[in-house]
């Protein structure tokens, strides 16, 4: 069965890294926790496992992430509510689990620029939390959502698994703490983990309302809204912009790929564009001119981001599908329709008022 949304045949993959000798594991129905499963990437790959038909467990505090981004799979995956600083949550939502895809984190350079403690509690300490209980708790593997943050502004192009990391802010040295964690874990113990260096995701779901969102979203709803988008610099930085269906194809990969385990990998397209640019073709898809505020740089972000992903083609058969274009309309249309709908139901619930 072919999944348009995220690209990828979901019967034949489980086949491809089953024993075919091991039929009592071939018959049995995996079962997959996702943590930040209610966020924008998290939502996406329960989605796609669902889609799969797995037995899906869903682990988020809402901190973040938002339940009506599940509202689709209503009773198709079960649901636990914590936070993956609370080891004792963290081993109620693992138990009984075979892979554990970590996506739980706060994502955002900002905001560890302005409460580093907090994002260290999430990104770490939540991190071993999540490998502690797993691999006392039986898991085979965990994919772990990493950061290209962890390649800092190096001029080395493009970014290789290999290059020597650069932690520009706390973001980045708590992504990369984890990773390290994962690393010594599956060394350690019988537990298997793989890293996923994300880059620049974006695609529907991705929350533009805080103040720590990232660019796609915030410019998306400024232009549909009317307002000025800003641009912190002069434009002229890049990015390796990959749609979140992507992304959801190298977590399912990385799940059960052979001789993965201990490995870091990119997650990107191979591409770059710059933001200038990426934000002329927001401005081509809603037919709007581009006019951006340019604001001063930002502390703690890269001027540069382009990622190499031949070890993640080669390892995981890893192929990214969408064209950056696609994904682009994809999301402004997702983001439109959000709007829309938001606009109508605040308009009903006003007129609701009025009548009372």
């Amino acid at each position: 069965m072919w999944n348009e949304c995220y690209g990828f045949a979901a019967a034949p993959l489980r086949r491809r890294f089953c024993k075919h000798s091991d039929t009592q594991r071939v018959k049995r129905m995996k079962t997959y926790l996702v943590t930040g499963g209610a966020g924008f990437i998290g939502s996406h790959l329960a989605s796609a496992l669902v889609a799969q038909g797995n037995q899906v467990r869903v682990f988020d505090n809402l901190c973040t992430g938002r339940k009506k981004n599940l509202a689709h799979l209503d009773g198709q995956f079960e649901w636990i509510h914590g936070d993956v600083r609370d080891l004792a949550a963290v081993e109620k939502a693992v138990a009984g689990v075979d892979v554990v895809y970590h996506q739980a984190a706060l994502a955002s350079v900002p905001l560890s620029i302005e409460k580093p403690l907090e994002v260290h509690d999430v990104c770490v300490t939540g991190t071993v939390n999540v490998l502690d209980a797993a691999r006392r708790l039986g898991v085979k593997r965990v994919v772990y959502a990493a950061s290209s943050a962890a390649y800092g502004d190096r001029p080395e192009m493009p970014k290789r698994e290999s290059h020597t990391p650069q932690t520009l802010s706390p973001y980045a040295a708590a992504k990369l703490a984890a990773e390290l964690y994962c690393e010594s874990f599956a060394e350690c113990y019988d537990l298997e983990t793989v890293r996923l260096r994300y880059f620049n995701v974006f695609g529907p779901r991705q929350d533009p309302n805080s103040p720590y969102s990232a660019v796609i979203p915030l410019f998306v709803t400024a232009l549909l809204q009317g307002k000025t988008p800003r641009i912190f610099g002069d434009g002229s930085q890049s990015r390796d912009f990959v749609y979140v269906g992507d992304v959801v194809q190298a977590n399912l990969l990385a799940g059960h790929a052979d001789g993965a385990s201990g490995n870091v990998y990119n997650v990107a397209t191979g591409e770059r564009v710059s933001v200038a640019e990426m934000l002329k073709q927001i401005c081509d898809v809603l037919d709007v001119p581009f006019m951006p505020e340019f604001c001063p740089p930002r502390a703690g972000e890269v001027m540069h981001s382009w990622a190499d992903i031949s070890a993640t083609q080669r390892d995981l058969g890893y192929s990214p599908a969408t064209p950056f274009a696609t994904g682009l309309a994809k999301t402004v249309e997702a983001y439109r329709a959000e709007l829309e709908q938001a606009a109508a139901e605040t308009s009903a619930a006003e007129n609701t008022a009025a009548t009372i």
